[in-house]
């Protein structure tokens, strides 16, 4: 996508897009790695990915959001999370002050085979991690977020140009 450059921006922005686009081939190939594993197609590994994300945030994602998200029909929604419970990846819990609200949370099981699986990976990134200051951090982040950002822009407008109809109506927070 960016060729080399001869001046020095232009060559840290292609040596950056590149590392970029490495990463996520190389996250790609550990994602599908850990869903072979464990029996998961592509929209599981996803779905797995924003129940964490959720979770993370203390902010737990319903069936509706995770259609949303992953911009599928409440139809597909039910058959995935049906699927994702029956192997123990994930467990539905109903909202204390509105029974009518479910909540998707990891299930233990769930839990315990993603970080098996990914605790290796997340020791290396903490090394990684330990090699910048808090200010080189902090400017990591403000650049990832952004990145973050304009991914999912790009992906709603390709979502839109192959006519992909828009499930609900909320949009996706940056943080999600």
């Amino acid at each position: 996508m960016y060729r080399r450059r001869d001046d020095r921006r232009g060559q840290m922005v292609a040596d950056i897009t590149n590392d970029l686009r490495r990463y996520s081939v190389d996250a790609q190939h550990i994602g599908h790695a850990f869903a072979g594993l464990h029996g998961l197609n592509a929209t599981d590994l996803h779905a797995l990915i924003a129940v964490m994300d959720a979770e993370l945030l203390g902010d737990p994602i319903t069936p509706g959001r995770l259609g949303e998200v992953l911009n599928l029909s409440s139809g597909s929604v039910t058959a995935l999370v049906d699927r994702l419970e029956r192997g123990g990846h994930i467990r539905r819990d109903r909202d204390t002050a509105d029974r009518r609200k479910v909540f998707l949370h990891y299930a233990d099981r769930g839990a315990t085979l993603a970080r098996d699986f990914f605790g290796p990976l997340g020791r290396r990134t903490d090394e990684v991690m330990d090699r910048f200051s808090d200010d080189e951090l902090a400017v990591v982040h403000r650049f990832m977020a952004e990145m973050v950002v304009s991914m999912r822009e790009h992906r709603d407008a390709v979502r839109a140009a192959r006519g992909e109809p828009r499930r609900g109506g909320a949009t996706e927070r940056a943080a999600d």
